[in-house]
């Protein structure tokens, strides 16, 4: 049996969800970094539960886990912004990660919705609130697309099997 073809079945279980976490980290992704705005100040997560869903109107989705502490500050934000990372913008990654006022260090822009908008990153989407459903131990937040931006160049950060990598065009 060559390599490719060997396989480690397993039925999910409360038990195991270290390795459906690695199952999941097979399907290689696009970093994001989801932010809004709060009393407390800028709010950012990392996600890269993120897709886009219909472009009649134009929707996207992602999903936060129910148990963050930032998890509040989306629900009750009517308005927030995703933002594709570029591949050079691993380190702002990484600071946002292990912190939800990670963007304090960055110089930020405000859209009229006062949503912080990060700066260099691949893609923006900035919208609206238009659905939560329930998604087990995530929320999946579906917004409405009001503005968009994406940059003519530049490489993407990814993420595959837990590592962060660079994607080339």
């Amino acid at each position: 049996m060559e390599p490719q073809d060997r396989m480690m079945e397993f039925v999910p279980t409360a038990e195991n969800t270290r390795t459906l976490r690695d199952a999941f980290g097979r399907f290689a992704t696009g970093v994001t970094v989801v932010t809004c705005a709060s009393d407390d100040g800028p709010i950012g997560i990392t996600a890269n539960s993120f897709t886009s869903l219909s472009l009649n109107p134009p929707l996207v989705l992602w999903a936060p886990d129910k148990s963050s502490r930032r998890s509040p500050y989306f629900r009750s934000a009517k308005h927030f912004a995703i933002h594709v990372l570029a591949h050079d913008q691993a380190e702002l990654c990484w600071s946002v990660a292990k912190d939800m006022h990670g963007l304090t260090k960055e110089n930020l822009d405000t859209n009229p919705e006062g949503v912080p908008l990060i700066r260099g990153c691949l893609a923006r989407f900035e919208c609206v609130q238009h659905a939560i459903h329930d998604g087990g131990d995530h929320e999946i937040v579906v917004g409405r697309v009001l503005r968009a931006a994406l940059r003519e160049d530049g490489d993407s950060l990814a993420f595959f099997k837990g590592k962060m990598n660079r994607f080339t065009s």
